[in-house]
């Protein structure tokens, strides 16, 4: 069945730098747009970033010019490179399709001194 899997997340200090991977599984993966979602403490969750099928890129203004989402359709794997890390990015993070019925058991970010 359809499932992304999450990985690489960590407690990291305030301008810090983390990699979170995903891969995905059962799916016809290089069809898909796809992005990071994230949902901190008490917060709502929220899209990070995307990209599309045909590798365009959006990113939320909170994190433009520190994140970089990519993709490896050959791998079927899907990329978060996030730089200068701050303490409000402190979040579970998941990777999912627009649609995103269902969600896995993502990543936690945690940025503290």
């Amino acid at each position: 069945q359809v499932e992304f899997v999450e990985s690489g997340g960590e407690l990291v200090q305030p301008g810090g730098s983390l990699r979170l991977s995903c891969e995905g599984f059962g799916m016809a993966f290089r069809t898909l747009n796809m992005g990071w979602y994230r949902q901190g403490p008490g917060k709502q969750r929220e899209l990070v970033a995307s990209i599309t099928r045909g590798g365009t890129t959006n990113y939320v203004d909170s994190v433009k010019g520190r994140f970089t989402i990519s993709r490896d359709n050959n791998k079927k794997m899907m990329f978060l490179q996030m730089d200068s890390l701050k303490p409000e990015d402190t979040a579970t993070y998941w990777c999912n399709v627009p649609s995103a019925a269902r969600w896995g058991q993502g990543t936690r970010v945690t940025v503290s001194s």
